[in-house]
């Protein structure tokens, strides 16, 4: 036998038969011509992945995409090219980074932390760390209150746009106009009437799939609220970008003085699902109300994210011009968004700098803990060296897959560990927040996942030692009260099949 002739044996017998056909099978002696190509597109499909592929990636994304693209070439680069890439188009680079300068321009004369309040070296670097990646410096502001009962927070909100004179800006993921809401809708009429501009963007692909969007923009066309979606999926427009990415955040400003931001959706908390209202289940956030110069950086985002939609300039006030509405004694406040605008992940370096931070104590609270290595490693190095990690998540997660994801790294927490608190079904908790050691806390709307940090759109508040951290405290100590501890002991008795598939979820969730 020939050296080609072996060659050729060797490749029929490790390639796949198709329909009862070695793809490499021969005609008269030699390859296909059909072979002949699809083993050269394979071959060049897995040659350039292999040096495309890890670039600006982390090294568990990048051999989830590389696995897949390799098992299945070309259904592999397709999903890649559809949601494998990490940036979005140029544009939206280009006016985030023209922000950010801008930013740092109009607060150049702001230090890092506001007069009057010392912080310890480490909080120090907190505060630096998120404007170096941000432009946004800290500031002042009064933590009027956290929010934590659904409908009494959009009632609460719907009282403020009651106050406005000059405007109402609301960014909210997902919006329905339902009977839960409809409270704040009317107040947003009412503001309309009385001369008020009233701005509102939702998430297009996060909002569409719920009851009332076919006739949402109508509805506020109509009380004359002037809207707008966010990253719109609308190909026949020539609108178009990642399906997968999203503009997460949750905000509401009025007049530049008083503002609303955390993790909650302007939905009724059953989220409008049939079997959500069948089986009781319902969400639990939180959002919290400030007042003062913070709100001038929580509107800077709004405007950012308004001109990027639709090219509308709207004015980007510093932190002093609004010195209004201020306690005896305000927090020190810090603004972060994050998102795919960014190149840095904003959040999910400061999430894993405040675990390398904490020394006693560590509350981490989110409904999606899905970390990446860094995180991960942070909060299980954190319990291995004395500090008491807890972790609040719901006891079932209202995505199967995400559930599935989650729990594969309950083992190695547990191992470490960190305490798992589970809220009980059929509440899903949705509220995102952590605190260390006493000293610093941040919520918002960020999961503690990859999604958020690397395709969603989102903000955190960060405050130290002041009312925003007592307010937090005291509400993880009701949800401490509320759930369940899971164990060492029963997470060792699930199924075999159980662990199967979250290991396979897992996997998946790196493929982004």
């Amino acid at each position: 036998m020939g050296v080609w002739d072996a060659f050729r044996s060797a490749w029929s017998f490790m390639t796949p038969d198709w329909f009862g056909m070695s793809l490499l099978h021969t005609v008269s002696g030699g390859l296909v011509w059909w072979a002949w190509i699809l083993l050269g597109l394979d071959l060049v499909v897995k040659i350039i992945a292999v040096g495309y592929v890890p670039s600006q990636r982390k090294p568990s994304s990048a051999m989830a995409w590389l696995l897949a693209i390799f098992l299945l070439p070309f259904i592999g680069i397709a999903l890649f090219m559809l949601i494998g890439s990490p940036y979005i188009n140029r544009r939206r680079h280009k006016i985030q980074n023209s922000a950010n300068e801008m930013l740092r321009t109009i607060s150049r004369d702001e230090p890092d932390v506001p007069e009057g309040y010392t912080l310890t070296p480490e909080l120090r670097s907190l505060v630096s760390l998120n404007r170096q990646l941000t432009a946004m410096p800290a500031t002042t502001g009064t933590v009027v209150a956290v929010h934590s009962d659904y409908e009494g927070s959009i009632t609460r909100m719907a009282e403020a746009v009651d106050t406005a004179q000059d405007y109402v800006n609301v960014q909210i993921y997902i919006t329905a106009w339902d009977d839960t809401t409809d409270v704040f809708f009317r107040s947003l009429e009412r503001a309309v009437e009385r001369g008020v501009t009233v701005r509102y963007m939702f998430d297009h692909v996060g909002s569409w799939k719920y009851p009332g969007y076919r006739t949402l923009g109508k509805r506020l066309d109509e009380i004359g609220v002037k809207w707008l979606v966010m990253l719109p999926l609308q190909p026949w427009r020539w609108r178009f970008r990642r399906p997968d990415l999203r503009n997460h955040r949750k905000l509401l400003v009025i007049d530049g003085h008083t503002g609303f931001m955390g993790s909650q959706n302007m939905i009724d908390s059953s989220y409008l699902m049939k079997g959500n209202i069948r089986e009781g289940r319902h969400w639990i956030d939180n959002m919290a109300e400030v007042t003062g110069p913070v709100v001038a950086l929580l509107n800077s985002v709004f405007a950012v994210d308004w001109f990027t939609e639709c090219g509308e300039e709207l004015p980007l006030l510093t932190p002093s011009e609004s010195t209004e509405w201020l306690s005896s004694r305000p927090d020190m406040l810090q603004i972060i968004p994050s998102g795919p605008g960014f190149t840095t992940e904003p959040n999910l370096r400061l999430f894993t700098s405040i675990v390398h931070h904490a020394k006693k104590s560590l509350v981490l609270v989110s409904p999606y803990f899905i970390p990446d290595e860094s995180l991960l490693e942070a909060i299980t190095t954190a319990a291995y060296r004395g500090v008491k990690v807890e972790l609040f998540v719901s006891e079932k997660a209202d995505q199967p897959l995400i559930e599935h994801a989650q729990s594969s790294y309950y083992a190695e927490l547990l191992r470490a560990g960190v305490r798992i608190r589970r809220f009980p079904y059929p509440a899903v908790l949705h509220s995102k927040f952590m605190i260390a050691d006493h000293e610093v806390v941040c919520t918002g709307s960020s999961n503690m996942d990859m999604r958020s940090f690397g395709l969603n759109y989102e903000i955190t508040l960060m405050s130290a030692e002041g009312s925003l951290l007592e307010k937090m405290t005291a509400l993880a100590g009701e949800y401490r009260e509320a759930c369940t501890e899971l164990t060492s002991e029963e997470w060792d008795t699930r199924a075999r099949s159980r662990r199967y598939i979250d290991n396979v979820a897992r996997l998946t969730s790196a493929l982004q």
